[in-house]
């Protein structure tokens, strides 16, 4: 038996199957960067004053469709960063979701900031959502 964790790829290859099962009208997913990291830096967790790297299993970096407009500048591409450890320590805690599940959670949560969904954009796509 394998005992081994799951590493970056696996996690990002869980991610990239959720943006491809997405409905077609949010295909415009595959053009965010997905970034898959052991852990979120020490400067990102003091810029958004998260004291434990535990709490931090995702974040959306760049501008909400919705705040964009074709006068902008480019300022960079669209990227979702995923934590991986963070995700194996809520995965081990919950004991009750597939890895699977729980990467798939935390994109289309990630997803929402992008795309700027609404709660009922969120329900139709992540049963999870409350």
């Amino acid at each position: 038996m394998d005992q081994t964790a799951p590493d970056l790829a696996i996690i990002e290859s869980l991610a990239l199957e959720v943006v491809e099962a997405l409905p077609a009208r949010w295909q415009a997913a595959r053009s965010v960067i997905v970034v898959v990291e052991d852990w979120p830096s020490d400067d990102l967790l003091d810029e958004m004053e998260i004291e434990n790297p535990y709490e931090l299993t995702g974040l959306y970096e760049g501008v909400p469709l919705t705040q964009k407009s074709v006068m902008d500048q480019p300022v960079g591409p669209d990227i979702i960063r995923l934590f991986r450890r963070p995700i194996l320590d809520e995965w081990a805690d919950r004991g009750n979701v597939s890895l699977r599940e729980l990467v798939g959670h935390v994109m289309v949560h990630e997803l929402a900031h992008h795309f700027g969904w609404s709660d009922d954009d969120i329900a139709a796509i992540d049963p999870w959502w409350e």
